[in-house]
């Protein structure tokens, strides 16, 4: 991969804040979601559910983290497309979600790291060098996290914390052989829509799961709003497959509202963990729970769930001109990127403290097949819409009359989701 520099931000750039006035994020609604699956080849699990908090009631003592350790799951087992999941995952629970409407697809890890950029005392360990990949498709910005080691090894003689096991022996896994969840939410936030991933550790039980986000509101047609509003729950079908990718997808799990989930921490007692310290972590990603969990050399007291929504509202408030400059460097890094011809790396170089950012000629991030949903679908969906009353159910599954899966997925696929949607028929394997 050749790289050419073509562009250099520095944070004495980032001064000019005529616009966003207000940078918050808005609009916020939850897509979709997965679990990774301990599998010989890359599987996942659609949507999934993440573990259960279920406390002990006493105090209890653990062992140190210890094994492996996922530092970027999804490149650690799905390294020919990290960014692959998240796509599938989106076409099966939301169908017809528009992704042209969508300015930035991301992972969160990217923008805590444009944050930390921005003013590095965001970040507990300081701010260290980092790189972003970037491709644009039509008007869509793809990041894609790289990072030098996706997984480590603790050894038995390391110490690395309590964390891992702490949210073994604290939360109660809902998918079998899980060894993840992941969340895809969308908002808007300095004047762009954005797609976030992010994984999540667990969620408190309320009672109720949730179906897919309404991505369209009324411009939804009934056929979708009935997907949108369908649970998938533990299947013993055959699994998804499609033809030119190797990820595996099973039908399992539940949807669960975003307002249910938790972050967990974790801490020797007298380091108290403040909420400024994890509000950026919590803020991108809209997570409104929170469990400071700490200990005494590995016996941890029985810990509280806290609700610090309003928290992460009032750290928002408190930080807006950092997060104009956020809004005016994302917006910067994308239109740097598209008049170069969509293909390209930001790099924080740590010794001349800039961000860099260098064009280069590499694969596709994503499978040919997938590129085909920022396709005009208009065409295909209007001559379709006479189907939208004949749908029946074929082994577990939404089916129109015509055998067509009524959950959609792009390319051609194997198992449930017997064929490709309508509006795919016809159109170039590859779009630019």
């Amino acid at each position: 991969m050749t790289a050419t520099t073509i562009a250099q931000i520095s944070r004495l750039e980032l001064q000019d804040l005529s616009a966003p006035l207000v940078a918050t994020i808005t609009d916020v609604k939850q897509l979709s979601s997965y679990n990774w699956i301990e599998a010989p080849s890359p599987t996942i699990a659609v949507p999934g559910t993440p573990p259960l908090w279920s406390a002990p009631s006493a105090p209890r003592q653990l062992k140190k983290d210890s094994g492996l350790i996922y530092i970027a799951q999804n490149a650690a087992r799905h390294p020919d497309s990290p960014l692959e999941p998240l796509f599938r995952a989106l076409c099966i629970t939301n169908p017809s979600f528009d992704i042209r409407s969508i300015d930035v697809v991301t992972d969160r890890n990217n923008i805590r790291k444009l944050l930390s950029f921005i003013n590095p005392s965001m970040t507990r360990h300081g701010l260290e060098t980092f790189t972003i990949n970037i491709e644009i498709t039509k008007n869509t910005a793809i990041f894609c996290r790289d990072e030098t080691a996706t997984h480590e090894i603790v050894g038995p003689d390391e110490f690395k914390g309590y964390g891992h096991e702490f949210e073994k022996a604290y939360t109660t896994t809902q998918i079998r052989a899980s060894t993840g969840h992941h969340r895809i939410i969308t908002y808007r936030f300095g004047g762009l829509n954005f797609i976030v991933r992010h994984e999540t550790d667990g969620y408190v039980d309320t009672g109720a799961g949730i179906p897919s986000s309404d991505a369209k509101g009324p411009e939804r047609d009934s056929l979708s709003s009935m997907l949108g509003s369908l649970t998938l729950s533990p299947t013993n079908g055959p699994p998804i497959t499609t033809s030119g990718s190797k990820l595996t997808i099973k039908k399992e799990g539940q949807m669960i509202s975003l307002k249910s989930t938790l972050e967990l921490k974790t801490r020797v007692f007298h380091k108290r963990i403040e909420i400024y310290e994890v509000a950026p972590q919590l803020w991108i990603s809209q997570t409104p729970k929170l469990v400071r969990a700490y200990h005494r050399r590995g016996t941890f007291p029985v810990p509280e769930v806290e609700d610090v929504a309003a928290d992460i509202k009032t750290w928002e408030e408190s930080n807006q001109r950092d997060l104009r400059k956020l809004a005016t460097l994302i917006s910067k890094i994308i239109a740097v990127v598209k008049g170069c011809g969509g293909n390209a790396i930001v790099k924080y170089d740590i010794l001349g403290d800039k961000l860099v950012i260098r064009k280069v000629d590499r694969k596709k991030m994503l499978p040919n097949d997938l590129y085909s949903i920022w396709d005009d679908r208009a065409d295909s969906e209007a001559s379709s819409g006479n189907d939208v009353a004949t749908v029946k159910t074929v082994n577990g599954v939404e089916s129109k009359a015509d055998g067509k899966s009524a959950v959609l997925s792009p390319g051609k696929t194997k198992g449930n989701y017997e064929s490709a949607p309508s509006w795919k028929k016809g159109l170039p394997e590859v779009l630019n």
